[in-house]
């Protein structure tokens, strides 16, 4: 079944009013988009933010009359925006639309991330198989891919590993599929935990993985901590990664803007000897090893 849609430019009114209306009105559902292509980053804790300028977008049934549902928007909404625009939408399995767009991806030398049915791109390669979800990590942001040329790089056969803010759970994953033996992946999201711990079932590594909400970490005996977040909590957190990382352990650190860089560096430079080791489309990756006390 086809549906309406609904376009409108809010700019920068306060989208709440508008919702309600939509709603009132028989919306099936409302989304908001960035007009501008204006990126929002690190909020404070508790936080929403929304971008500068918005578009919002209202699905109705096929069946609704786009005129009469103008006329009924148009006392309900500011007279300085824009008059709404319709199309019809067909009917598709829009929760898998995105596959169109997502081919299977190569980090370093061996190690391949494919959407479910793909195979690797080289038949030698290190495949995992992932399709995103509602939470974060594909591989396909500067960042996750980063951390997964690191993981790719460094000898992981027998190590322990901390995956900290796994998200979809592919650092974690990487990891196990690249040979260490005991993965332990944290999140704050418990979404991030229902994805992490469906995405290590398919690729058959569950068994390795301990999935949790627990922050308090591994005190002195984990080999390699990745933590692919952001600079405010990764400065924060640096104490407690300094406690948890074995003398001669390793350290990945990304999620960091090139402006952040020098700030977290100074952050670990206590406990590690650490330094920029790749950046790619502005964001940074610092990777250490740490001393011994």
């Amino acid at each position: 079944m086809p549906f309406l849609q609904l376009t409108i430019d809010i700019d920068r009114h306060a989208p709440e009013p508008i919702e309600d209306a939509l709603f009132e009105l028989g919306a099936l559902s409302v989304t908001l988009e960035d007009a501008a292509d204006d990126p929002v980053l690190e909020p404070a804790p508790g936080e929403t933010p929304l971008w500068p300028t918005i578009t919002l977008k209202a699905i109705f049934d096929a069946a609704t009359d786009a005129t009469v549902l103008q006329g009924e928007l148009a006392g309900r909404l500011p007279r300085t925006l824009p008059p709404p625009r319709f199309e019809t939408l067909p009917d598709k399995a829009w929760e898998r639309e995105w596959l169109k767009d997502f081919r299977p991806m190569r980090f370093g030398h061996r190690l391949w991330v494919c959407p479910g049915g793909l195979p690797a791109g080289d038949p030698d390669g290190i495949r995992i198989e992932l399709d995103p979800g509602l939470a974060f990590g594909t591989g396909t942001h500067p960042t996750t891919a980063l951390c997964l040329e690191w993981l790719e790089s460094a000898a992981l056969d027998g190590r322990s590993v901390v995956d900290y803010g796994c998200g979809s759970g592919i650092l974690a994953i990487a990891a196990a599929i690249l040979g260490a033996t005991e993965v332990r992946a944290v999140d704050i999201d418990p979404q991030a935990l229902i994805a992490t711990d469906a995405n290590a079932e398919r690729n058959g590594v569950r068994s390795r993985l301990q999935i949790t909400l627990d922050h308090d970490l591994p005190r002195s005996g984990t080999d390699v901590l990745v933590a692919n977040i952001l600079a405010g909590p990764l400065v924060e957190l640096a104490p407690a990664f300094a406690a948890a990382v074995r003398p001669g352990g390793r350290i990945a650190l990304s999620g960091i803007l090139a402006g952040q860089s020098n700030t977290v560096t100074a952050a670990y430079r206590p406990w590690f000897d650490i330094a920029l080791t790749a950046t790619r489309e502005g964001w940074t990756l610092l990777a250490g090893q740490r001393r011994a006390d």
